[in-house]
């Protein structure tokens, strides 16, 4: 309850606050590639519930029928304005709707999308017993998943067969841990890390 509490007033005040942000973002969107301001796309939440994940477009329109990992900072389906977005994870602030909403938490497992959560053991499928987030330990240690990914001769089987397990297994972990202290504690190392990464 305290945590359902913690998200609604956290992104309700977020999204208050960041609306000059979302007007700039969106205008460099539009002006820099044909196409909406915001991707949505189906992911696994809670319970194993479908729902809508939302972010800014940073792909060209129709660019994600091509695969869906993108590798890294090189991939041509990436918009200029979506690289700055990406690397500044500014993309993820949809998910503020998301929260408000209660399909997702600040902090939780990163939500996977169908195809590769079908891949998943019986331990794995634990971490959808908890809402998904915008952030989490694993969301930390593979900030630059994209780089790694570009470093294999076959990316996706290296995203199922090393990064995905490494990813449930940091998620299990924060299930065995949870509480507000610690979800506190992996938003500010996530911020950290993402300015560490500049």
């Amino acid at each position: 309850m305290l945590k359902r509490l913690f998200d609604i007033l956290l992104s309700f005040a977020g999204l208050f606050l960041l609306i000059p942000v979302f007007v700039i973002i969106a205008l460099l969107i539009v002006l820099g590639s044909k196409g909406g301001v915001f991707f949505s796309q189906t992911r696994v939440g809670k319970n194993q519930k479908d729902f809508k994940l939302l972010k800014f477009r940073t792909m060209y329109t129709g660019a994600e029928k091509k695969g869906l990992l993108t590798v890294g900072e090189s991939d041509s389906r990436i918009t200029s304005t979506g690289k700055w977005l990406r690397k500044s994870k500014l993309d993820e602030l949809p998910q503020l709707l998301n929260i408000l909403k209660g399909e997702m938490s600040f902090v939780g497992p990163r939500p996977e999308v169908r195809k590769y959560v079908d891949l998943y053991n019986e331990r794995q499928k634990q971490v959808l017993s908890v809402k998904p987030g915008l952030t989490d330990y694993a969301s930390i240690e593979y900030v630059d998943e994209n780089e790694i990914l570009a470093k294999y001769p076959d990316p996706e089987k290296a995203y199922i067969e090393i990064i995905m397990p490494a990813k449930l297994q940091l998620n299990q972990k924060y299930i065995e841990e949870k509480n507000l202290l610690v979800d506190l504690k992996i938003i500010f190392r996530t911020i950290e890390r993402i300015f560490k990464q500049k």
